[in-house]
């Protein structure tokens, strides 16, 4: 065995520069340049004097953003009740008088100017408890209370 390289073959080839490839040439510096010091940390000196203007811009900022944040909330909460109010009208407007956070409605009884028909209602109980009329019988007593007039 033979311990040739896979690429002995390729060593004898001749390598062509392109044309378009060249060597920079060197900097030139300037004869009066300033050289560097061994240490900068005399160079990062912090400015206090810039500290009440940072304080002050930073406090504006966070009053901006608070009020911001203020004037948004407001915003979505008068559009959810704007929201709300639609809704609720929605309601009323099929069923008058309804509140969806209220109790259910419940029906009150209202006087009628249709006098009582003596009969009309079992009083056969001695308890004190009275059958109420069923509408059925309220409509033939109103209807017959018209006849009579």
């Amino acid at each position: 065995m033979s311990t040739q390289s896979q690429y002995a073959g390729a060593s004898a080839v001749p390598l062509i520069k392109s044309p378009s490839l060249r060597l920079p040439r060197p900097v030139e510096h300037p004869p009066d340049i300033h050289p560097l010091p061994d240490s900068v940390t005399a160079y990062f000196v912090y400015p206090f004097t810039l500290e009440p203007h940072v304080l002050t811009v930073e406090a504006s900022r966070r009053s901006t953003l608070a009020a911001h944040a203020a004037r948004r909330e407001a915003y979505l909460k008068a559009r959810e009740e704007e929201k709300e109010r639609r809704k609720r009208e929605a309601l009323r407007r099929i069923a008058p008088g309804f509140e969806p956070s209220s109790t259910p409605l419940v029906p009150t009884k209202r006087f009628s100017g249709v006098p009582n028909v003596p009969g009309s209602t079992t009083s056969g109980d001695d308890s004190g408890h009275r059958r109420t009329k069923s509408v059925m019988e309220d409509l033939v007593d109103q209807l017959a209370a018209l006849e009579s007039k």
